[in-house]
C-alpha cells in the first residue's frame, strides 16, 4: 500500500494541530523533512515515542514539533505510523502536509486510515464504523454505547454465534459422513437446541435497536404554537441561550431552528417552528407549512398555547396536529395570572399537560421528566447491554432469524437435517457482513466515504 497524509484536527485555528501518516515508508518520508533536536537513527527508534524537533523546508524551519512514532503492526492502522505535531493553524498544518507529499506521501481519502485499520485485521467492520460513532457522538450516553462497540462487545457477541453455527454444520456433517452410526436423532436435538439459543440472542439485538436508534440519532422533537405562544422562548429557556428571535411582532420565526440538547444522556433534537395561522405571507405561509410537516414527522411534538387568550381556530388546528401523536401540551405565561383558555378542550386531547412560565422557568423540569418518562430515556442503554445502534446492523440480524426460523421448522417438521445447510451457510453469510468477513467491496466503500479526513 502507498503512504499516505491527512491533517487529522478539525479545520481552523487552535493550540496545536495533527499531521498523520501511515505506510511503510513513513518514517522514510519524515526524515527528509523532520530533524530532531537529537538526532537517532528511526529504526533505533522504539515505538511509543515521542521526539522534538523542527520541521524544516530546504533547510529552513517550518515549524517547532512534537513527533508520535508508532512501529507497525502496533499502531492504529497495524502499519508504520507517525503524527506529527504541530502548531495549530491552517497555514502551518498544510505548509507540512504539502511537504509530506512533495517526499512522496499520498493525500488520505476519508476515513483511510481506518479503512486500513480494518483491511490489515486491527479491527473489524463493527469496530470500523463504531469510530465515526464516536466522533459524532453527541451525549455522554451515545460516546459510551460507540466506545463499547469499537471495544468489540458486538464483535464478540457475533463471533460467539458465528461459532456456534459452524459446529452445528460440523455435526450435520458428521451425520452425513457416518450414516451408519445412526447419530441423526441425537444431533436433531442438540442442534434443535442450540439454534433456539442463536435465536434468543438475536432477538436481544434486535430488540436492542430500539434504544440503539434513540441513543444515535436522538429523539426529534417539534414545537409548534401559534405566533407568540411562547415557542422561541420556550427554545431559548431550554438552550440557557438566545438562539431565537423574540418580538411581540407576530410571525417572527419563518424557518425552523434546529438544536440538540440531553435529557437522562439522550440526544433530543429540539425543532422551533414558525407559529401556525392562516398566513398571507407568502414567505410566512411557507414556513407554516413546514412546521405542519416537521409536527408530523417528529417522534414527539410539544404544543404550546397561550393561558391567557382563548382557543381561537389556529389552536383547534394545532389540536388535530396532536390527536395521533406523542405529544405534551404546555400552558405558557402563568407568570400572568389571566386564565382564559378552555381547559374543557385541552384536556379533551388526553395529552398530558403542564402549566410553564418561560419568563420565571417554572414547569420547565417537568417538561423533561415527561419527555424522560414518555421514553423511558433512564432505561436506555444500562451498563452491560450490547446495543445495536447501526441499521445495516439490524437488517443483517433480521434476515438472518428468517433464515433460523426457517432452520428450525425444517428440524421441527422431520425432514432430513441436511437440508438445514444452506439456511446455515446464509445465516453465516449475513451475520459476516457485520463483521466484515462476507461484506463487499462496495458496502465498505461507502461505509469509509462518510468518515472525515485524517481518520
Amino acid at each position: 500500500m502507498s503512504t499516505i497524509v491527512a491533517i487529522s484536527t478539525a479545520p481552523g485555528i487552535g493550540g496545536i494541530g495533527i499531521i498523520r501518516m501511515s505506510g511503510e515508508d513513513s518514517f522514510k518520508i519524515l526524515e527528509k523533512v523532520f530533524k530532531p533536536k537529537n538526532s537517532q537513527n528511526t529504526q533505533n527508534i522504539k515505538g511509543y515515542t515521542i521526539k522534538y524537533g523542527n520541521i524544516v523546508d530546504n533547510g529552513e524551519v517550518v515549524d517547532e514539533v512534537l513527533v508520535s512514532y508508532f512501529k507497525a503492526p502496533k499502531s492504529y492502522t497495524a502499519e508504520n505510523m507517525c503524527e506529527i505535531n504541530s502548531h495549530g493553524g491552517i497555514v502551518i498544518m498544510n505548509k507540512i502536509l504539502d511537504l509530506c507529499i512533495k517526499n512522496g506521501a499520498e493525500i488520505a481519502e476519508p476515513g483511510e486510515f481506518t479503512k486500513r485499520a480494518f483491511l490489515n485485521g486491527r479491527i473489524d467492520l463493527s469496530q470500523a464504523e463504531a469510530v465515526i460513532d464516536i466522533i459524532n457522538a453527541k451525549t455522554d450516553k451515545e460516546a459510551k454505547m460507540s466506545l463499547e462497540q469499537l471495544e468489540g462487545n458486538l464483535s464478540i457477541k457475533i463471533s460467539q454465534i458465528r461459532s456456534k453455527l459452524i459446529s452445528v454444520l460440523a455435526d450435520i456433517e458428521a451425520t452425513i459422513d457416518y450414516p451408519e452410526y445412526d447419530l441423526e436423532e441425537v444431533t436433531n436435538t442438540k442442534i434443535l437446541e442450540i439454534l433456539k439459543e442463536v435465536d434468543k440472542i438475536l432477538d436481544s439485538l434486535e430488540k436492542s435497536f430500539y434504544n440503539g436508534k434513540i441513543l444515535r440519532e436522538g429523539i426529534t422533537t417539534a414545537i409548534i404554537g401559534r405566533p407568540n405562544s411562547g415557542k422561541s422562548s420556550l427554545l431559548n429557556v431550554i438552550l440557557n441561550e438566545e438562539r431565537a428571535i423574540v418580538t411581540d411582532i407576530e410571525g417572527t420565526t419563518r424557518d425552523t431552528i434546529e438544536e440538540f440538547i440531553s435529557i437522562d444522556g439522550v440526544p433530543i433534537k429540539i425543532i422551533d417552528t414558525a407559529g401556525i395561522r392562516n398566513a398571507s405571507d407568502k414567505v410566512e405561509k411557507i414556513g407554516v407549512e413546514k412546521a405542519i410537516e416537521v409536527a408530523e414527522k417528529s417522534d414527539i411534538v410539544i404544543a404550546i398555547f397561550d393561558i391567557s387568550k382563548k382557543l381561537n381556530d389556529e389552536d383547534e388546528k394545532i389540536l388535530k396536529i396532536l390527536k395521533n401523536k406523542n405529544a405534551i401540551i404546555l400552558l405558557n405565561k402563568i407568570d400572568l395570572n389571566k386564565r382564559e383558555i378552555d381547559y374543557e378542550r385541552i384536556n379533551a386531547t388526553g395529552k398530558k399537560i403542564i402549566e410553564i412560565s418561560t419568563l420565571t422557568r417554572d414547569g420547565i423540569e417537568k417538561l423533561y421528566d415527561e419527555i424522560s418518562k414518555l421514553f423511558n430515556l433512564k432505561e436506555v442503554a444500562n451498563d452491560g447491554e450490547t446495543i445495536v445502534s447501526n441499521i445495516r446492523h439490524k437488517n443483517s440480524i433480521i434476515n438472518s432469524r428468517k433464515y433460523l426460523k426457517k432452520a428450525i421448522e425444517t428440524i421441527e417438521s422431520g425432514m432430513p437435517i441436511d437440508i438445514i445447510s444452506g439456511s446455515l451457510k446464509e445465516i453465516l453469510e449475513e451475520l459476516g457482513k457485520i463483521t466484515g468477513e462476507t461484506v463487499t467491496e462496495d458496502v465498505i466503500n461507502e461505509i469509509f466515504s462518510k468518515f472525515c479526513l485524517g481518520k
